[in-house]
């Protein structure tokens, strides 16, 4: 098995183009499944979580091609056409590897008139049922039953009649499942208290290019006036707003001066907000975002919440980050219940965090010291990763399957930056 090999103490200073989003994708590639006709997405990155989709998509019967590209290139460009559906069943095997595997229930139903999809899988940060995905399709007119691991969704004939649903808290899974679902309804679907992720607006904007008619674009209310419908579409995936966090907290913690090419700014409000708020500098320029630290950083109350708060998928990566901070920094994780597991690693490598339920207090360290450490889900293996960009002495970072499930060639984007990083095979 791989491992990342990390020799601490060079700023990062230059420029890192932002893939496109991990988590957009993961929803764009089930639309295919709505029409018959061909859907391009470019910018698509290269990780194994969309080549684990892709898989998934050929066992519908999902014809999949991937143009051609110089190996330099970040991202690649796929067209997914689903002519002939062979199949409406999503297997446990291939859906046990990766949770957004869900979010072929609701095109499957739509397009079909039925599905049947494994109970997911995906990372151990902690209980993620699907039970607001199936109470917004059950609202919309589908009948579901659960039963030996798996979801059995069926529309009465003619299709989803359409309907209204109230989410009794934020989903956005459960939101992506339920506008692809009503974009191909016979009626008016109508969510309440639906997720504003910058991935659901992109979601809507591509249904909108393949002809779906959807009111109320980035708000909490969204009305889906069904089609009987859709047709092909060429779009661009936004960039990954997680991932261009994470390097902005990697050239804050290293003392450096990075432009993140690509990035942009108004989709991460609340982490340039707390990344200001710990002394660092982050600025909009004409291609990105750019982020540099020269002072000391400050230590800061943090709290995840869904969108526009601040992300849970950046907990990690902050909480690396001030380690290094002056004074004790206090976060509270409000999403999952089992987001802390990176938290021994990194007091492995010299942090002082204490955790208590849902809250992790981060006292302030000189510095970190490379040590051999173990990911244990996707976000929490980048915030060591950080650690070891800056730790006296060398890191290594084993597990690396987590890493390549969201982070898109990253030793080369670290290295085009200074950072003395190499991936090497297992003895």
């Amino acid at each position: 098995m791989d491992k990342i090999i990390i020799r601490g103490g060079n700023p990062l200073k230059g420029q890192i183009p932002i893939s496109g989003a991990k988590n957009s994708a993961l929803t764009l590639l089930p639309c295919a499944l709505l029409t018959d006709e061909p859907v391009t997405l470019r910018n698509l990155p290269r990780l194994a979580d969309i080549d684990g989709f892709q898989h998934l998509m050929n066992q519908f019967g999902v014809s999949t091609s991937i143009a051609g590209a110089r190996p330099e290139d970040f991202g690649r460009v796929m067209t997914l056409q689903a002519t002939r559906m062979t199949s409406n069943t999503a297997p446990y095997d291939l859906v046990r590897k990766m949770r957004a595997s869900i979010l072929v229930l609701g095109p499957l139903l739509a397009r079909t008139g039925e599905a049947t999809v494994s109970l997911p899988g995906g990372c151990a940060i902690g209980n993620r049922p699907i039970d607001l995905h199936l109470k917004a399709l059950e609202a919309f007119g589908a009948r579901i039953e659960v039963a030996a691991g798996y979801v059995k969704a069926s529309a009465p004939k003619g299709g989803l009649p359409g309907g209204t649903y109230s989410f009794p808290v934020v989903s956005v899974g459960a939101t992506e499942n339920a506008v692809m679902a009503a974009a191909l309804s016979k009626g008016s679907c109508i969510l309440h208290n639906a997720a504003r992720e910058p991935e659901i607006v992109d979601l809507c904007n591509l249904l909108v290019a393949m002809g779906a008619e959807i009111e109320g674009i980035g708000s909490g209310d969204l009305t889906i006036q069904g089609k009987d419908r859709l047709h092909g579409a060429t779009y661009r995936v936004m960039s990954d707003r997680i991932e261009a966090g994470s390097y902005a907290c990697a050239a804050a913690m290293t003392g450096g001066d990075v432009e993140l090419l690509g990035a942009r700014a108004s989709e991460m409000d609340a982490t340039i907000a707390a990344l200001r708020a710990a002394g660092v500098s982050v600025t909009e320029t004409a291609k990105g975002v750019r982020v540099s630290r020269d002072g000391p950083m400050k230590a800061i109350t943090l709290t995840t919440a869904p969108y526009p708060g601040f992300a849970t998928d950046m907990q990690a990566q902050f909480m690396a980050m001030l380690c290094l901070a002056e004074g004790s920094s206090v976060l509270t994780e409000t999403i999952f219940e089992n987001r802390y597991m990176h938290v021994p690693e990194l007091n492995r490598m010299g942090a002082n965090i204490e955790t208590k339920g849902r809250t992790a207090i981060v006292h302030g360290i000189k510095g970190f010291t490379g040590a051999p450490v173990m990911a244990t889900d996707l976000r929490a293996s980048m915030s060591l990763v950080m650690a070891g960009l800056v730790a006296d002495g060398e890191t290594q970072v084993s597990r690396l399957y987590h890493l390549d499930r969201g982070y898109e060639r990253l030793e080369e984007k670290l290295q085009l930056v200074g950072a003395d990083v190499e991936r090497v095979g297992s003895d």
